[in-house]
């Protein structure tokens, strides 16, 4: 999005100098969330439209609290969705995750609705809130426009075939391999199955020097990934709230803090009066 004076590192600038990123995966709606993600310093948030509602009006009120918050969100659109992913650049996002990219071919098409020509065919306008409300030249626009990140998702048998050719793809900045749905494509097979495919997936990411980008439940495969050298860490919230809500159910969760003194199980310190 095009800003004011000098606009804080992009997501990709930030890839490009080598750093890590964690971010959280929220359905709309998640405002509220949003925010919250941005108060605890996560790097970026991702709004899923794909298998969340694709309402962009709500999705503005989204951005706009990302942005208030100082922290970056990328948006998933619907499998070869132009239409849908010009509005969501127009109204803000950062990037966009493309999903079901199975060659080289959805790969093109993929960066070719997320940038403005030569890059791409994305319909140019200054006039949304990503140029300002039309207070920003058109060059300044096409520049801040050049800092999208683009990427594809990998979620078949064939996808990971043709993944070093998909990784390839000029301006695709990132990979994400889809694990439940390259896991329906194979049949559900048994788990080294579909674990070999996203390591050959994941290497020709590396070998074209993308990051790849991993969902995961929680920490410790948060952290696993990390080891591996990921680089965009992407924690599914809906994972990660269903199992803390499980944890405040489990047994002996409320006899273990019987008896014991109010400091010793707050949560959280005491804010001051």
């Amino acid at each position: 999005m095009t800003g004011p004076g000098t606009p804080r590192r992009s997501l990709k600038q930030r890839l490009a100098d080598g750093e890590r990123l964690r971010g959280a995966l929220f359905r709309l709606p998640s405002e509220t969330l949003v925010e919250m993600a941005g108060v605890a310093g996560l790097d970026y948030v991702v709004i899923d439209c794909e298998h969340g509602p694709a309402d962009t009006a709500l999705l503005q009120h989204h951005l706009t609290a990302a942005a208030a918050h100082g922290i970056d969100a990328l948006v998933r659109v619907g499998s070869a969705e132009p239409a849908l992913a010009l509005r969501c650049l127009d109204l803000g996002a950062a990037g966009l995750i493309h999903p079901h990219v199975d060659s080289r071919e959805d790969a093109l098409r993929a960066v070719a609705a997320s940038h403005y020509p030569p890059w791409g065919r994305r319909g140019f306008a200054t006039y949304s809130r990503a140029g300002r409300f039309g207070t920003v030249t058109a060059a300044d626009h096409v520049a801040a426009s050049r800092e999208t990140l683009v990427v594809a998702m990998v979620e078949t048998r064939r996808a990971c075939d043709d993944a070093d050719a998909i990784a390839g793809t000029e301006g695709v900045d990132a990979v994400l391999v889809g694990p439940a749905d390259l896991a329906a494509d194979c049949g559900f097979p048994e788990p080294g199955v579909v674990d070999g495919l996203i390591a050959r997936a994941h290497d020709a990411a590396r070998a074209n020097k993308r990051a790849v980008m991993t969902i995961v439940p929680g920490i410790d495969a948060a952290r696993a990934a990390e080891r591996r050298g990921d680089r965009l860490i992407l924690y599914n919230m809906a994972h990660v709230l269903m199992d803390t809500f499980r944890s405040l159910t489990a047994p002996g969760t409320t006899e273990e803090a019987e008896g014991q003194p109010v400091e010793s199980i707050r949560m959280y310190p005491a804010s001051p009066v």
